[in-house]
């Protein structure tokens, strides 16, 4: 569910993490427009309110697992972490980690890829919240919950700063809830291009 529709529904915080992401037209390749939390991490204020309100929902849910969905789900996850007292788990692309891993692929527009985490991270009855930046289809993040799933992790609900409207409306992925903070804005032109991470 969109942050808005679960209690913050004009909360100016919400707001200010929307402006703050800025919109690349056309990046990586014609028709995407491209959502740069580049700019949302400069700023401080709304960089925390992302932070707050992502801690503020998750303090109580006693989870002891972060798990982040490479890249950028390293950068939201780690301080998510530290405030709620839990640990943080990258999932990562493959041939990135040096132990002995798990993987689990999962298809893409396009092909394939894979996600890979340590074996051993995560023990079999922890409840594990699963970030990353923005959802799209849910491929990635369905791939982050069998991942988990499979080492007997009870994943609590996956949360992302951005939601696609594509997923708006399928709140669950894998049966797993979904949390998003904020829709993708699009430029100025009220068209319907495709959104990109």
């Amino acid at each position: 569910m969109f942050a808005e529709e679960n209690g913050l529904h004009g909360d100016p915080r919400i707001k200010a993490i929307s402006d703050a992401i800025r919109v690349v037209p056309h990046f990586p390749k014609q028709g995407i427009m491209f959502q740069d939390i580049t700019t949302l991490l400069l700023d401080q204020k709304a960089f925390r309110y992302t932070i707050d309100i992502f801690v503020d929902r998750y303090r109580d849910k006693n989870i002891s697992v972060v798990a982040g969905v490479e890249a950028r789900g390293f950068i939201f996850g780690p301080p998510i972490a530290l405030a709620i007292g839990a640990k943080f788990v990258p999932l990562r692309k493959p041939r990135k980690l040096p132990g002995e891993v798990i993987s689990e692929a999962y298809v893409l527009e396009y092909g394939t890829d894979c996600l890979e985490m340590h074996v051993g991270a995560v023990q079999a009855g922890e409840s594990v919240l699963i970030v990353d930046d923005l959802v799209a289809t849910g491929g990635t993040l369905s791939a982050a919950i069998r991942l988990l799933e499979r080492v007997g992790a009870e994943v609590v609900e996956c949360a992302c700063v951005i939601g696609l409207p594509l997923v708006k409306g399928n709140w669950r992925l894998n049966g797993v809830p979904l949390y998003v903070l904020v829709e993708p804005r699009l430029d100025d032109k009220d068209n319907h291009e495709e959104c990109g991470l």
